[in-house]
């Protein structure tokens, strides 16, 4: 599976731009600021349906502009596979395959699977749960629809529910068989979420540990002592979810909102045995990013039968030159597939890329 070709119209900073790509390695250059991310975000879109740097959708129509378009052309499966996403202001977001409009936006999540390592990754670690949960839901979701489909009403009755605490406070008054009705739905769908995420997780650790001590060469260098974990922290571990809930009412009715559940659930990153976010040196942090997206790319590949799309931003920015060498090392085994890359300085990107002896297209940006 690649991508062909897109074409961008009143898309951030696009007017109208067409791109035709190398099956293999593709590599946007220029100066900050020319749109460079932007381009690797609406391949990203066509992927998932909405932005990886703002989920906004009508955020991402250019300046001036009331849509946005974007045309995706892949070949998967020998047969080619026309993808759009568009939206205009007011109105509803359409994604078509092949002309055919989908019913639902969940329809499209695994279809093209993709992989971005950027920058702005670092959020994983130093920002709060709600991030590594997403991380965690995007990967099981992409080959297991009813995990989706559970986690989109587990997040509806959630809302719901909060709203008729609100509404509760707001009136003074309050209706059991109401909220046991929610409770039921919750410990339905938020079991199901458990189950599978601790599943997830047994495996993912295994091939991120892998993945980290690749990267930081620990097969090399038999004094080496740097061990990474990977926990999967949930209330459910502690106690039954009906429980959780007939303990914690009162004090959702006085906050007016589900303070347990899974979506409470969180992942702890760790490193001999800390938070890597309190210890971790800015080196291993970047390798532990590194190690977590690439497990992504290995365990969304296993089940899904697929080679993901890669995509590299600016990788120069938060990794020095010896670890990019090595993360396109690492990328030109033969278990990889297309791969983006986005970079200020077009000789030092260009040079990088001619070691793996792939084929490959320089596009700069001005």
């Amino acid at each position: 599976m690649f991508l062909k070709k897109i074409s961008i119209i009143n898309y951030k900073n696009f007017a109208s731009k067409t791109f035709e790509f190398d099956a293999k390695i593709n590599c946007f250059v220029g100066d900050n600021g020319v749109g460079k991310t932007n381009v690797l975000d609406a391949i990203y879109y066509l992927s998932n349906t909405k932005g990886y740097f703002n989920s906004v959708a009508s955020q991402n129509i250019r300046h001036g502009e009331d849509f946005f378009v974007i045309d995706g052309e892949y070949l998967k499966d020998d047969r080619i596979e026309n993808i759009n996403c568009s939206l205009k202001k007011g109105l509803k977001k359409v994604i078509k395959r092949n002309g055919k409009e989908y019913e639902k936006l969940s329809e499209h999540i695994g279809f093209l699977p993709l992989v971005i390592i950027s920058p702005s990754d670092s959020n994983l670690i130093v920002e709060g749960s709600d991030l590594r949960r997403k991380f965690m839901d995007s990967i099981i979701s992409l080959n297991d629809k009813d995990y989706l489909q559970s986690l989109l009403k587990y997040n509806k009755v959630i809302s719901q529910r909060n709203s008729l605490l609100k509404y509760f406070a707001a009136n003074h008054t309050f209706d059991s068989v109401n909220i046991e009705i929610y409770n039921e739905q919750l410990i339905k769908y938020g079991t199901e979420l458990y189950n599978k995420r601790k599943d997830f997780i047994n495996e993912f650790k295994i091939i991120f540990k892998s993945r980290y001590e690749h990267i930081i060469n620990n097969s090399k260098n038999e004094n080496y002592s740097e061990k990474v974990s990977l926990l999967y922290k949930t209330q459910l571990d502690r106690n039954d979810f009906n429980n959780l809930l007939k303990e914690n009412l009162e004090r959702d009715r006085i906050l007016q909102f589900s303070s347990v559940g899974v979506h409470k659930d969180d992942l702890i990153f760790k490193i001999n045995g800390y938070p890597i976010k309190k210890i971790g040196s800015q080196g291993q942090q970047k390798s532990f990013l590194i190690a977590l997206k690439l497990a992504q790319f290995d365990f969304i590949k296993k089940h899904t039968k697929l080679t993901p799309i890669l995509l590299l931003d600016d990788i120069f920015d938060k990794l020095d030159e010896k670890r990019v060498a090595q993360l396109i090392d690492l990328v030109n085994e033969a278990n990889f597939g297309q791969l983006f890359i986005s970079d200020t300085h077009a000789d030092r990107t260009e040079k990088l890329i001619k070691i793996t002896k792939q084929t490959y297209k320089m596009f700069v940006l001005e």
